[in-house]
């Protein structure tokens, strides 16, 4: 009777999580393409840069209001304004490289963000590896990438740029394969934080790789 329900019990956890898996990857695809149709309609407007400031006070905002709503549909709507808003603001970035160096270094930075998730993904959900021991070393690191990120914006040094650049990529690789890790070994229970966390790294990526490939450093 205890090996009938125990059998039981990984059944419907193996059914959650791939319902959360589905749906996380689902979400994220929608949020794709609304984001990249947003960056269009910014281009098409030639909507101008609005700062650093705007962008990530607006964006923790958003941020904030996915958190709290995540467990409600509301978060749905959270989640597709926040990712809006990072496609609306990056817009003026991909106009910029498109008059300075054409479509290529754009379609570049795109394949090589679509390789590293896939790759990266793909490597974890076959393996099943776990990755929770690295939550600590992943969250700091972002922490301190992040700090350092908002002190070059005041101080402008183009070495210090290059470097928190390599380690916002780095880590953002890291952490698109402890969330698909947390997914598939029950840590993760709520797509919508999946899928906020996945297209914040790939947004991550994506610029990163773009600002390498076109040549800019900022």
């Amino acid at each position: 009777m205890q090996e009938l329900y125990t059998t039981r019990s990984e059944e419907l956890s193996s059914i959650e999580i791939s319902k959360v898996l589905r749906n996380t990857y689902a979400l994220l695809a929608m949020t794709i393409a609304f984001s990249a149709l947003v960056s269009t309609l910014a281009i098409k407007m030639n909507a101008p840069y609005l700062g650093p400031l705007i962008t990530i006070g607006v964006y923790f905002g958003l941020l904030f209001a996915v958190e709290k709503t995540k467990n409600s549909a509301t978060g749905l709507f959270f989640v597709f304004a926040l990712t809006g808003w990072l496609g609306f603001t990056l817009g003026p970035i991909l106009n910029y490289y498109l008059h300075v160096s054409g479509f290529e270094p754009i379609l570049m930075a795109l394949g090589g963000t679509a390789l590293i998730f896939f790759g990266l993904s793909g490597y974890i959900l076959v393996t099943r590896k776990d990755m929770s021991f690295a939550t600590g070393f992943l969250m700091t690191g972002i922490l301190v990438a992040f700090v350092a990120a908002i002190a070059n914006i005041f101080l402008k040094i183009s070495g210090l740029a290059m470097a928190i650049n390599c380690m916002f990529l780095f880590l953002s690789s890291g952490i698109i394969m402890w969330q698909t890790s947390q997914i598939i070994h029950g840590g993760e229970r709520n797509y919508i934080s999946a899928t906020v966390t996945l297209y914040v790294m790939l947004y991550n990526i994506f610029t990163i790789l773009l600002s390498f490939l076109g040549g800019s450093d900022d």
